[in-house]
C-alpha cells in the first residue's frame, strides 16, 4: 500500500505543494482571495485521483505511440496520447513522454473551472501549465539547476537565472517544459537541458523530449549509456540506451550536437508544434524561435540551463 498524497500550503502562505509518488507539483494562483481558495480546493480534490487513474492504464501508456492504436480512457491519459501523436511516425515515443505536462494541465483545468483567476501556474517538476488573463503576464525564469524540488523551493534556495521567458495574454504559449539527461526522466540524448514553449504543457513536454533526444553524438567515447531496463526494470524505454554521464567534449563536438537538436527543433517550429526552444549543452545555448521572441538569455557564462521555474 502506497503512502497517502501530500497536499499542503508552503510556508510562504501563497503556494501549494502536491506530492504523490512520482508526481511533485508546486502551484500558485492569483486573484481575489475567495477565488484562490476555491482554486486550491479544486486542485487538491482533483490531484488525489490522478495517479490511480494513470496507473490503471499504465501498460497502455508505456506502449509505443502509433498512428492507429488503442486510445486510453482517462482524461489525462488521452491528453498524453494526443500530445505525442504527431511524433508517432518520426521517432520512438510513448505517451509517458508527456505525462508531467498533461498532469499540470489537468490540475490547472480543475482550478480554472471553479475560479476566476488573473494568473496561475502549475509546475510539475519543471513542466508548467499557465493561465494568463487579459492585462497580465508571467516572467518565467530558466534556472541553472536541473533537479528543482519542493524542499528547495520551501527553503528559498534559488539558483541564479540563466535566462527568462516573458509571456502575456496575447501570446499563444500556455505550456513550458524542459528535458535533458540531467533531469528526473531518462533521455536518449546528451543535452543538459532543452526548454520548449508550446500551446500547452503536454505539447511542450512531448516536444522537449524529442528535441533533447536529438541533441547527441552517437557512439562518442565520452558518453556513458546503459539500457533503461537495467536502471529501472519497469519503464517505457526498455532496452533503449539512455545517457548516464557526459564527459569532456570539444567546442566543435558541442556545436555538432546542438546543431543536430536545432534541426529537429526547427522542423517542429515549421510544423507549428512549438513556438520556441532553448537547447543547452556544455555552457553553450542555441535558441530556435519564430519571429516572436519570447526567450532572452542572461550574460553568457559556463552554466547548465535547466528546469523552468516561474519567477515573478
Amino acid at each position: 500500500m502506497r503512502e497517502l498524497a501530500v497536499v499542503r500550503i508552503l510556508p510562504d502562505g501563497r503556494r501549494m505543494h502536491l506530492h504523490d509518488g512520482p508526481i511533485d507539483i508546486v502551484l500558485e494562483a492569483f486573484g481575489p482571495p475567495d477565488e484562490i481558495r476555491a482554486a486550491y480546493s479544486a486542485a487538491a480534490k482533483r490531484f488525489v485521483t490522478v495517479l490511480d487513474e494513470l496507473c490503471s492504464e499504465l501498460a497502455l501508456l508505456r506502449q509505443q505511440s502509433r498512428p492507429i492504436a488503442t486510445q486510453p480512457n482517462g482524461v489525462v491519459a488521452r491528453r498524453m496520447a494526443e500530445a505525442v501523436a504527431p511524433y508517432a511516425e518520426r521517432v520512438f515515443i510513448t505517451p509517458m513522454a508527456a505525462v508531467a505536462g498533461a498532469v499540470a494541465e489537468e490540475i490547472l483545468s480543475a482550478m480554472t473551472a471553479v475560479a476566476d483567476l488573473t494568473r496561475a501556474y502549475v509546475n510539475d517538476g519543471g513542466d508548467i501549465a499557465l493561465r494568463i488573463a487579459r492585462g497580465h503576464q508571467f516572467v518565467v525564469g530558466m534556472i541553472e539547476h536541473s533537479q528543482w524540488v519542493a524542499h528547495r523551493v520551501e527553503k528559498s534556495q534559488f539558483p541564479s537565472l540563466f535566462g527568462k521567458v516573458t509571456l502575456g495574454f496575447a501570446h499563444p504559449v500556455r505550456g513550458i517544459a524542459t528535458s535533458g539527461w540531467r533531469g528526473r526522466s531518462f533521455s536518449l540524448g546528451i543535452a543538459d537541458a532543452v526548454t520548449v514553449l508550446a500551446r500547452s504543457a503536454s505539447e511542450a513536454d512531448a516536444a522537449a523530449t524529442v528535441i533533447a533526444n536529438a541533441v547527441d553524438l552517437p557512439g562518442h567515447h565520452a558518453i556513458t549509456r546503459l539500457p533503461a531496463r537495467e536502471i529501472v526494470p519497469d519503464n517505457d524505454l526498455g532496452d533503449f540506451l539512455v545517457t548516464r554521464a557526459v564527459g569532456n567534449l570539444t567546442g566543435n563536438e558541442i556545436a555538432e550536437a546542438l546543431v543536430a537538436g536545432a534541426l529537429v527543433a526547427e522542423s517542429l517550429l515549421s510544423s507549428d508544434l512549438i513556438h520556441s526552444a532553448a537547447l543547452h549543452l556544455g555552457g553553450e545555448t542555441r535558441l530556435v524561435e519564430a519571429e516572436s521572441h519570447y526567450m532572452s538569455l542572461a550574460q553568457p557564462k559556463p552554466a547548465t540551463l535547466a528546469r523552468s521555474r516561474v519567477h515573478v
